[in-house]
């Protein structure tokens, strides 16, 4: 009895020591998302106010010229940065899984851009493409004077310079990530596949990677959930610049949240924002759960 009602009481202990969390979470985070849908069906302008305009709000927001500029720039940041990020972060992997020489080096080169943050990386970047400090420059001091690198001043190339940037910064966690799914693939399979004249790139592409959907279905929910954020590496970059080439809609929230005191259309564009984030992780993160529960059953 004494041995039965021990664990009881270190679960009691556990539970009261994590309510302290749960309530901060509760009031943090779903306070705040609650507070944040109210105020959308609302006319608040600088200060909130209690009163009830249905979707007005919303109609408002997709009247909204700038808004719509940035949803089709973050669609391309979309295909730049999660695209990039996936490949490269494979291609990173696949390089560290050869059990190459000075391992640890290369995991901790590839690591680092990750321990900075987006306003650094958007600093280093931003000097890089700056026309009259940065490689440019550089190069054209040295005698190369057609080189030109100047893509954060040209609204038809900012977008790229960007998502070079994000790719940079995010392809650690991924060639992390997918390195410790491939460490989990059976080595007897590279074996079998040689005996059977099949090529290393070929054993790769049809037999490792298709086991890599859980590993990559993780990488692809952090990836949207950082492009939903994207407000640093473009304040920093280009502010937005030249014009509205690089408006992206968390910069859309926050310059109408404490620039244009529209309180009413920033929660508006939040809760747009939420809804789609949402629609497209929640099917993702329902598949991932399958899949892990039937390995985990071991069929």
């Amino acid at each position: 009895m004494a041995r039965s009602a021990r664990p009881k009481r270190l679960n009691l202990a556990l539970h009261a020591a994590l309510l302290p969390l749960a309530i901060t979470a509760l009031l943090a985070y779903v306070g705040s998302v609650i507070w944040s849908i109210r105020i959308s069906l609302s006319s608040s302008k600088l200060f909130p106010r209690n009163d009830w305009v249905g979707l007005d709000q919303f109609q408002r927001l997709f009247e909204t010229d700038r808004w719509i500029v940035s949803l089709q720039h973050m669609g391309v940041l979309a295909v730049v940065y999660i695209l990039g990020v996936l490949v490269l972060g494979t291609l990173m992997a696949i390089f560290i899984d050869q059990q190459v020489r000075a391992e640890s080096w290369f995991r901790t080169i590839f690591l680092y851009p990750y321990a900075m943050s987006f306003v650094v990386t958007g600093l280093i970047w931003q000097w890089l493409f700056n026309p009259t400090l940065g490689l440019q420059n550089a190069l054209r001091l040295m005698g190369w004077e057609s080189f030109t690198l100047d893509w954060t001043v040209q609204p038809d190339m900012v977008l790229y310079a960007i998502g070079l940037a994000m790719v940079w910064q995010g392809s650690g966690t991924t060639m992390a990530i997918l390195l410790a799914a491939l460490r989990g693939v059976d080595e007897e399979q590279w074996k079998a596949a040689r005996l059977e004249g099949v090529s290393k790139p070929r054993y790769y592409l049809s037999v490792v990677l298709p086991q890599l959907g859980p590993a990559y279905a993780t990488a692809f929910v952090l990836l949207a959930v950082a492009l939903v954020r994207t407000f640093d590496v473009v304040a920093v970059m280009t502010s937005g610049g030249p014009g509205d080439a690089s408006e992206v809609p968390a910069k859309f929230i926050i310059d109408h949240l404490f620039g244009r005191n529209n309180i009413g259309l920033a929660s508006a564009a939040s809760v747009v924002m939420l809804v789609t984030v949402f629609t497209v992780l929640a099917p993702l993160l329902y598949w991932r759960s399958k899949v892990q529960a039937r390995q985990n059953a071991g069929h």
